[in-house]
């Protein structure tokens, strides 16, 4: 049975109806619904990008070698036996996207509640990957508040006397409770800000972990130091209230999808001095992350403060310290 919609081609030089009517049953003897759809749509493409004015044409966004880029945010948690060898294969995809230098901190594996030699040991390795990493990689050192003195012993270790500049704090313990006083005291002594795990979940927290609104308290005790708020709190609307009035926290915007709106809103309630990329590498992509910065509808200046302008200024004071050049 023909479709109504087929329409015979007139034949040209055909010898006979027989002939004719042999060449219409091929399927290029056939102009069919279909075709005659795609033909309009290709010359409707055609006249349209014809008539095209130059001058309409938005004008392309800088491209990823024209910003500088520190990434605040990332782990050994990826391929290689050594963190020799994982922190070479981090920096390669590194350079892929452009990322000038990168914060790690965190050995393996993961532990939720490590003990003090779990720390030292993570610590090490840390260690270890930073001085491989010729200058590109700084160290922020992991602890453990739940213990207290050993966490300030190592702290002292790996930054008053070691080459680390920050402190990085997890799930051991909600960052609102009094054990972490000490060491927020001692961290803010030596100008070294601390980055707190900070995540609201509505499938419920691990234990010990802190949300925005914990980190919070935590900053309104101690005025004189400076924090990150890694993830923004998880729920990224929720977490950027929360700290909206601790002037000394910023928001770190690494892990979770790369959702639209998240730069804008930090941007909006915090200021573009208080927010910092970060990608959650390797458990996150770099490019996934600089998408929310890149993308976002925001100042061009501001996207250079959140890619690096703003955490080169946290850390000048520390760097300056250690006479380690920014």
């Amino acid at each position: 049975m023909k479709c109504k919609w087929e329409v015979p081609i007139k034949m040209q030089n055909a010898t006979s109806d027989s002939t004719c009517n042999r060449k219409l049953q091929s399927p290029n003897c056939r102009i069919t619904r279909r075709r005659l759809l795609i033909g309009a749509a290709q010359a409707g493409i055609a006249a349209s990008l014809s008539s095209y004015q130059p001058s309409l044409i938005a004008k392309p966004s800088p491209g990823l070698h024209e910003y500088l880029i520190w990434d605040v945010h990332g782990h050994l948690n990826t391929h290689g036996d050594t963190p020799t060898e994982r922190i070479d294969n981090l920096l390669k995809f590194a350079d892929r996207m452009g990322i000038e230098r990168v914060i790690v901190f965190m050995g393996y594996p993961f532990t939720h509640d490590p003990s003090p030699e779990d720390v030292k040991r993570q610590n090490d390795q840390v260690l270890q990957a930073i001085e491989q990493s010729r200058g590109r990689a700084f160290g922020f050192a992991y602890l453990n508040p739940k213990h207290t003195e050993e966490s300030l012993e190592e702290l002292d270790r790996c930054i008053r006397d070691g080459p680390m500049v920050g402190v990085k704090l997890w799930v051991a313990v909600r960052c609102h409770e009094k054990c972490l006083d000490p060491i927020v005291r001692r961290a803010a002594q030596l100008k070294a800000p601390v980055l707190q795990h900070t995540w609201y979940k509505i499938t419920g927290s691990l234990p010990g972990e802190s949300t925005a609104t914990d980190l919070a308290a935590l900053a309104a005790r101690h005025s004189r130091a400076s924090f990150i708020a890694a993830h923004s709190g998880g729920d990224w609307e929720r977490g950027i209230r929360a700290i909206r009035s601790a002037t000394n926290i910023t928001a770190e915007i690494s892990g979770g999808d790369p959702t639209a709106g998240v730069v804008e809103m930090a941007v909006r309630e915090l200021g573009a001095e208080r927010v910092v990329y970060g990608s959650d590498f390797a458990g996150r992509s770099f490019a996934s992350q600089l998408a929310k910065v890149l993308g976002a509808d925001v100042p061009e200046n501001t996207k250079r403060l959140i890619l690096a302008g703003n955490i080169k200024r946290m850390l000048a004071p520390i760097l300056a310290t250690k006479g380690i050049p920014l």
